[in-house]
């Protein structure tokens, strides 16, 4: 008996030992492969000699990327429809001191693109291979909001079960319809023609061709007031996410960042005001993104959470307790059913 306990006691011990080597041998695993894929990706593409698009890049997130690239000493094209922002950004870019060992030649250039304009995101193509013969990264920041409840976009307004007017109007239901329109073609279209426009010069021209769409945390976990924003948004990401099993030798990431600082909600394509506390109190840095989504494409990473805890809690915990999140929403928005 005394034997028998004994060896049960022996038995527990070597497994909390191994639990315990487990447990400390993990984060070493996981940082050195997380630093292993930086060097493989660093080898095959250079930081001096990556030709980085950015589709989006006159504001906000992809503004900041535009620095971020431009001070590592890539070569960084930036699009965007305002000619004028992109001549300040590209004026940004070139007066950032960069790394040595850089090209000397012109490094950082711009192309007034429209990206879901066909006929201008095939301009945009050509004028990169005459540029650089090709491309290593895909960057897609582009994208409008929208911060109406869908019923009010239609015209309708809700006291407590009754609508005003009683039903949605033929006027209302096309306003309706006109608007998610405009926000399905930026926020998906736009990521679409960048897809099919640019995917197979990647996998021809680079060593190791990354894409990174922008996305946000709305798109996977849903909110009052963003119903047109994040069903679009949504869309593109789980589009992107078939692509990357489609083009396995692409490295995807999906950057889901929650509330970020800065006037993009200014590009609201159905008029709405921000209801939530005033982002540019609570929100994360434009300059912090760029920098963790850098880092990413670098290693390869899949997803890029950010804050990380709050939104990979807020996404979990959707799963698990989605009335709980649904009501978190609905203060955060100031929304009232």
């Amino acid at each position: 008996m005394l034997a028998a306990m004994l060896g049960v006691v022996s038995s527990l011990s070597k497994l909390r030992l191994i639990s315990t080597l487990f447990a400390l041998s993990l984060p070493v695993f996981l940082v050195s492969r997380h630093l292993l894929r930086i060097q493989r990706r660093v080898k095959q593409v250079p930081r001096t000699y990556e030709r980085v698009l950015i589709l989006g890049g006159s504001s906000g997130i992809g503004r900041a990327l535009a620095h971020e690239y431009a001070a590592r000493g890539a070569r960084v094209c930036i699009t965007a429809r305002r000619e004028e922002e992109l001549r300040k950004v590209v004026e940004e870019c070139n007066a950032l001191p960069i790394v040595p060992n850089s090209k000397d030649e012109a490094r950082i250039f711009s192309v007034v693109t429209d990206f879901t304009n066909v006929e201008d995101m095939v301009h945009l193509r050509t004028a990169v291979e005459d540029e650089w013969q090709g491309v290593d990264t895909l960057i897609i920041c582009a994208g409008v909001s929208a911060l109406r409840p869908l019923m009010e976009v239609a015209g309708l307004e809700r006291d407590g079960r009754i609508f005003t007017p009683s039903q949605a109007t033929l006027e209302g239901i096309q306003k309706t319809v006109d608007i998610a329109d405009k926000a399905a073609k930026v926020n998906y279209m736009g990521p679409l023609i960048s897809a099919v426009t640019f995917i197979p010069l990647l996998q021809r021209s680079s060593l190791a061709p990354s894409v990174l769409l922008i996305s946000t945390m709305a798109a996977l976990v849903p909110a009052p007031t963003r119903s047109l924003y994040a069903s679009t948004k949504a869309a593109s990401l789980l589009l992107f996410q078939a692509l990357a099993i489609e083009h396995p030798l692409i490295r995807f990431s999906f950057a889901i960042p929650a509330t970020v600082k800065g006037n993009f909600r200014a590009s609201a394509v159905d008029g709405g005001i921000p209801r939530e506390y005033d982002p540019n109190e609570i929100g994360i840095t434009p300059k912090d993104v760029a920098r963790r989504c850098a880092r990413a494409i670098d290693a390869g990473e899949k997803y890029v959470f950010m804050p990380y805890l709050y939104s990979k809690f807020g996404h979990w915990a959707y799963w698990l307790a989605p009335t709980f999140v649904e009501w978190r929403a609905g203060l955060k928005y100031h929304f009232a059913a």
